[in-house]
């Protein structure tokens, strides 16, 4: 049967979406992110956006009801008389001219065009809980979908199998729709009950309680806790504690204590520059600390502002794992600094302490001073309080997790380093503090229940435990101190556990970021602000791949699925789960009744990750369990329903394996929309084509009408090829006005091949062959290769470009979003083990070798053909610097010229090339070198003479060359 297309097949204000979006990863206060972790939440102003394209029908499709179109118009009128100054300022134009007019509404194409502007205002993070956005949101939603059938007084239901952060839940309730979500690992379950079912059912009540019991909580806490976060003799309040793991020197005859630094520096701040200098005192073996505060005059020591000091050696002690003495200056490697940490379980418990961070009353800012006996005497008493309260324990969890940390390389690097248990990545003071905060928060929902009801004080219970889980993430000895904004920074800043040799302690008693109070306000602020702008949804633990709904239950199967192996979701929870479990056990025993998260049913591709823990979550195992998980999403979908899985994965083979098991699954891919939803300011797109949208993929079921599968749809193979470059045509001018270019386009390219591709169940070549998926996608790659290739010479011939210069030119357009990364990938700048399993750094221009191939490919140019051009190391493929070319471009023997190296000494490994002086003969160096064979090899030559100051080398192969 023909349907109704719904906005989001026809159109979509793509860019105005993605500037929301992208503002919204830097709001902090509010924001359900705020409430507790999880990896990959996508943007509300996405999901609400494309939930509401979704459910709406296009008012311009000659099928629409006519209902729909009549209250549409009616609302738009509304909206553009009574709310003009609600709208944005693109819009607001649009709304200007209907107001002047009201018939223009009475245009279809005025009237889709009014609905796509509201969606885009609506979709600013200022306008999510304002009413008059809210009403005409839902009016519009129950317009539709009584117009499409449904039953009166009823509203369309949304399902999402992934539900994770619970974003696309959420927004499904905003916009006035039903909403079904579920998950398998119980956190994410934990997080969309408390935002889809204890919010909309206990409103205020919930916050209030929730407020009571945080403060009381705070003040046990305090009493239970104080001394040993115990303030100064003068008043000042320590709120961090920077401490450092220690090894033995092995160098000969030494044996002093190494503290594991990175770096001196301790603040940075324009009014505040503090670092710390190693004082070697070998007589005790070991090193002691002075601060030094940078003055206009220099350098001084803080604690005698006369003394001046030279400018000092603010490198840290330890690089790349390997650990320098201060005393003897013996350098230990890092295979010994590993075995010794292992013996003393990643040597968090007896670290040393080099700085307290404070604040003082009535002073502005946070100082810096040395530790004091006070407080190591603080720190001796919470280890030996631990060390009694666990005597003392007798249930059936050990207070601190003593779970199993596994050893996952690239994620979980830390158990190289003696880290095997979860519970020692806590020193004995951070251990007391969570400890003591998980009694009290089970004594508070104790508390709640006898005054109230149950479920009141189940919801205030779990929300206290997210809370302590919060605090175990800022509360633990992998948190880095931040120079520049002076404080310390949480965990799981990227999704991993690595090594970090000198970590931050904060006081969780201290009203300062990451305290107990700090933490359970900024939680209320979440609480507070959804109250009354969505009814209560639904949120159960279950399995994608068996779905619990029954068929043709849904308007709309919306869901961000996992990745691939982007990321390993389950095995991160961990860390979260083991704290929760020990608040949670007894009254959430359906969730919390394994040791660990569920990890054998989890839809990622696992082996790449640990292949002795998971030997079977292989490629395979990913697309069958994906294809059964989308083929649940087709059952439980109404025949005339709509599925739009978002997707991010800078791999072609992440994307073959999700679009196979979509296809395989029997959906018809009729729409694709790239959305911007990361920052532009991480480390690692720098020269690397990682992902900044998350392409959404718009489906419908290609079923018969008793819901099986449509099998007799056969498409000719050269039909498809035809088509194929025509739609790309369409397809890539379009993307780049909303300013999608680089590696985001050409993936975004995959949904509208896909249209041709999939509406067919089975796609023969004339001999009867069937074509597989992945025989396709080169095509697509191909295709897409030669239309960016036209798009950046814009009006020029680039036919007669030799293959390296196609190739050149390409693979920068691809990196051209490079600003930007996918919040899946990790970011192993910031690694600190310095293990040689860690991944070699490229200079250069990175992509991945597959997709590198693929380009190349449709481009007529083979990558193994190119070696001065494309080095290629394992998965990976780099477009070599024009600096690194220079030994194959000018033919000489022992050329360096490296990227990494100084500039003078750049210049004088080229200038030895190609002659070292030119100022007696200005021939000289020219005849040293032949011309390059390719027009990309001479302008790298000219470049390098160029860059090197040799004019009149570079005057004559230019003119005379």
């Amino acid at each position: 049967m023909t349907y109704p297309k719904r906005l989001i097949e026809v159109d979509l204000p793509i860019k105005r979406i993605s500037a929301h979006a992208r503002r919204e990863k830097s709001i902090r206060f509010g924001h359900i992110s705020t409430l507790h972790i999880w990896w990959a939440r996508r943007p509300l102003a996405a999901c609400r956006a494309v939930i509401s394209a979704a459910l709406w029908p296009d008012p311009a499709d000659p099928l629409c009801p006519e209902t729909f179109r009549v209250t549409a118009g009616r609302l738009m009128r509304k909206w553009g008389s009574d709310h003009l100054k609600l709208c944005g300022e693109e819009s607001g134009r649009h709304f200007i001219a209907i107001q002047k007019d009201p018939n223009l509404l009475k245009d279809n194409a005025v009237l889709r065009r009014a609905l796509l502007d509201f969606i885009a205002d609506f979709a600013n993070w200022d306008n999510s809980t304002v009413r008059e956005y809210l009403d005409t949101s839902h009016a519009l939603t129950l317009a539709a979908h009584e117009a499409l059938g449904g039953a009166p007084g009823t509203r369309p239901l949304v399902v999402d199998p992934f539900a994770g952060g619970g974003s696309i839940p959420l927004e499904a309730l905003r916009v006035g729709a039903d909403a079904f979500a579920s998950d398998l690992n119980p956190i994410p379950v934990l997080l969309n009950k408390v935002v889809l079912e204890y919010i909309p059912k206990y409103g205020q009540r919930l916050a209030d309680e929730v407020r009571k019991q945080g403060e009381w909580i705070k003040r046990e806490a305090e009493k239970e806790l104080a001394e040993f976060y115990p303030k100064d003799i003068d008043g000042a309040t320590p709120i961090a504690y920077l401490w450092a793991r220690t090894i033995q020197c092995e160098g000969p005859g030494c044996g002093a204590e190494v503290p594991l630094m990175r770096s001196l520096w301790l603040m940075t701040k324009a009014n505040r520059v503090i670092a710390l200098q190693l004082v070697p005192n070998r007589k005790a073996k070991r090193v002691d600390f002075k601060l030094i505060t940078k003055k206009r005059s220099g350098w001084v020591n803080q604690n005698d502002n006369n003394e001046k000091i030279a400018d000092p050696n603010l490198d840290g002690t330890v690089k790349r794992g390997s650990a320098t003495c201060v005393c003897c200056g013996y350098t230990t490697p890092v295979a010994r600094v590993r075995e010794q940490l292992k013996t003393r379980f990643g040597g968090a418990r007896d670290a040393r302490l080099y700085a307290v961070v404070i604040t003082r009353e009535g002073e502005q800012g946070r100082a810096c001073r040395l530790p004091t006996e006070l407080d190591l005497r603080a720190v001796a008493k919470a280890g030996q309080a631990l060390v009694a309260k666990e005597k003392k324990h007798t249930g059936n969890l050990t207070l601190v997790p003593d779970e199993t940390l596994p050893l996952m390389s690239g994620v979980f690097n830390a158990p190289i380093y003696g880290h095997t248990t979860w519970g020692s990545l806590f020193t004995q003071r951070q251990a007391l503090t969570l400890v003591s905060l998980v009694a009290l928060v089970k004594q508070a929902e104790r508390e709640v229940e006898k005054v109230t009801d149950p479920g009141l004080a189940l919801a205030v219970g779990v929300i206290l435990a997210m809370a302590v889980s919060r605090l175990a993430d800022i509360s633990n000895s992998l948190c880095n101190w931040s120079i520049n904004a002076s404080q310390a920074v949480h965990l799981f800043g990227r999704q991993a556990i690595p090594m970090m040799w000198d970590f931050a302690e904060t006081s969780l008693l201290s009203d300062a970021a990451g305290d107990i109070g700090t933490t359970v306000r900024n939680m209320l602020r979440v609480l507070e602000g959804e109250i009354g702008a969505y009814d209560a949804g639904q949120i159960v633990k279950a399995n994608a791949a068996a779905h619990p709904l029954p068929d043709d239950s849904s308007s709309l199967f919306f869901t961000d699925p996992p990745y691939y192996n982007a990321v390993p979701y389950a095995d991160l929870s961990d860390f979260f789960y083991v704290w929760l479990r020990r608040m949670l056990i007894e009254k959430c025993n359906d969730l919390f009744a394994e040791q660990f998260s569920p990890k054998t049913d989890e839809i990622c591709e696992m082996a790449g990750w640990d292949p002795v823990r998971y030997p079977h979550k292989d490629k395979t195992f990913f697309v069958s369990k994906m294809t059964d998980a989308m083929r649940e999403g087709r059952r439980v979908l109404k025949p005339d329903g709509l599925g739009v899985v978002v997707f991010a994965h800078k791999t072609t083979g992440g994307w073959e394996a999700q679009l196979h098991a979509m296809i395989e699954a029997g959906w018809i891919v009729t729409a694709s929309w790239p959305i911007d939803t990361e920052r532009g300011t991480r480390l690692r797109a720098r020269n690397s084509a990682v992902l900044g949208s998350s392409v959404h993929l718009v489906c419908r079921p290609r079923e018969n009408p008793d819901g099986s599968v449509r099998t007799t749809d056969i498409g000719d193979w050269r039909d498809v090829l035809q088509e194929l470059p025509r739609r790309i045509h369409e397809w890539m001018p379009r993307l780049a006005e909303e300013g999608v270019v680089g590696a985001d386009a050409i993936f975004a390219c995959l949904g509208p091949a896909l249209e041709i591709f999939s509406r067919y169940a089975r796609v023969e070549k004339a001999s009867g062959e069937a074509v597989i998926l992945k025989e396709y996608l080169e095509q697509v790659w191909a295709a897409v290769a030669k239309e960016a290739l036209t798009m950046v010479f814009r009006g020029a011939d680039a036919s007669g470009f030799e293959e390296d210069a196609r190739l050149t030119a390409m693979w920068l357009w691809t990196l051209a979003a490079g600003a930007n990364l996918s919040n899946e990938e990790m970011d192993d700048e910031s690694s600190e083990d310095g293990d040689d399993e860690k991944p070699a750094k490229f200079s250069g221009y990175v992509l991945e070798y597959d997709a590198a191939r693929k380009i190349a490919q449709g481009l007529g140019a083979n990558l193994e053909n190119l070696g001065s051009l494309v080095e290629i190391k394992g998965e990976t493929a780099r477009l070599v610097p024009v600096a690194e070319r220079a030994k194959h471009l000018f033919g000489k023997e022992g050329a360096d010229v490296s990227p990494g190296s100084r500039k003078k000494e750049r210049q004088m490994d080229l200038l030895s090339l190609i002659g070292e002086s030119e100022s007696d003969n200005p021939t000289v160096g020219v005849s040293t070198f032949q011309p390059g064979t390719t027009v990309l090899d001479r302008v790298h030559q000219s470049m390098l003479l160029f860059s090197v100051g040799r004019s009149e080398a570079l005057k004559r192969f230019l003119v005379e060359e």
